[in-house]
């Protein structure tokens, strides 16, 4: 049976970078009644939603998760919940008191609404942060979370705790997502957050240098956004609960490896300069484990590393050319 069909979903933060293809793949492959946004554009965008800003079934609310009234008008009559508006891990480290607010407040507020209106489950965006430096690679879920040393790691591990006593104590069904390197095209290209993905491929623009902090070691595992939604939707299909999930390829690139990717499927033949790290990397190293979300899930990371830059550069140079029309 189709959980999605005929039913009512809200999600936060529903016209950002992952929210915007997790609506996409509810629209495309299911049939839901009505699919309900709050997003305050402060990372999302009308571009993302382009694809179904006019369809019947998507009612959208520009607004903060802050707004109680306003989040209790989206979840009252929802059947299901994707909870994945937050901050970004440097505007929490710049910013803790609108962290504590976004992150922890407004989850908490999202948490008792969800009791009181019974929503059925909630699917809930967690990070790889958690772990802060891993003890074990590829890392399992059952690394503890005891190494973060960020107040986004650590909003993330209360929000899963926040959910787990939920489950304990009133019944709320819900999975946590822990995310690995999320990329694809809509992620973030401007602002002083932007991803190193995205510096390189101006540097391939502009026919400059691409620059290297460090030795180029430190490692990622990269997983494309359109893999990471369809994480989100097994996650809601399936009858698991009281679970957390990573989600990321099992595939580790370090920064000189994923450059020289990105340069290949851009034919460029740019050389990289190496610059001092300019600050300390606490995690130089990312690896996910993802057979727990094989098992449980049925999660099968479709996208290779290549197929991904290369989707990446044609949306990012596409963009380009627009903005300078």
């Amino acid at each position: 049976m189709d959980k999605i069909k005929d039913s009512t979903i809200f999600v936060t933060g529903g016209a950002g970078f992952i929210g915007s293809y997790v609506i996409e793949e509810l629209l495309a492959k299911h049939e839901p009644k009505k699919i309900i946004i709050l997003d305050n554009f402060i990372r999302g965008s009308y571009a993302n939603m382009e694809s179904y800003s006019n369809d019947p079934r998507v009612e959208f609310h520009e607004g903060d998760i802050r707004d109680t009234a306003l989040l209790e008008k989206c979840v009252a009559g929802s059947d299901y919940v994707f909870h994945m508006a937050a901050l970004r891990i440097n505007a929490c480290a710049a910013n803790p008191q609108e962290g504590f607010e976004v992150m922890l407040q407004a989850t908490f507020n999202l948490a008792n609404l969800c009791v009181k209106h019974k929503v059925k489950k909630v699917i809930y965006s967690s990070t790889a942060s958690v772990y802060g430096l891993a003890q074990h690679f590829p890392t399992p879920e059952t690394d503890n979370p005891y190494n973060n040393q960020t107040f986004y790691g650590g909003a993330k591990v209360w929000g899963e705790q926040l959910f787990r006593s939920y489950k304990f104590m009133y019944g709320l069904d819900y999975v946590a997502l822990r995310y690995f390197n999320v990329y694809g095209p809509r992620m973030d290209t401007d602002g002083k957050y932007t991803e190193v993905m995205i510096k390189w491929l101006d540097c391939v623009r502009d026919n400059r240098q691409p620059a290297i902090f460090g030795d180029g070691t430190d490692s990622m595992d990269f997983v494309h956004v359109k893999d990471v939604a369809h994480a989100n939707v097994l996650a809601l299909l399936s009858d698991v609960t009281d679970e957390a999930f990573n989600v990321g390829d099992q595939v580790e690139t370090n920064l000189k490896q994923m450059l020289d990717a990105l340069l290949k499927v851009n034919t460029s033949n740019l050389e990289p300069v190496y610059k001092e790290a300019n600050s300390v990397n606490p995690v130089s190293r990312r690896l996910a484990d993802i057979s727990k979300a094989k098992r449980l899930l049925g999660y099968e990371p479709s996208l290779s590393l290549e197929q991904g830059l290369s989707e990446l550069s044609h949306w990012y140079f596409e963009k380009q050319k627009q903005t300078q029309q």
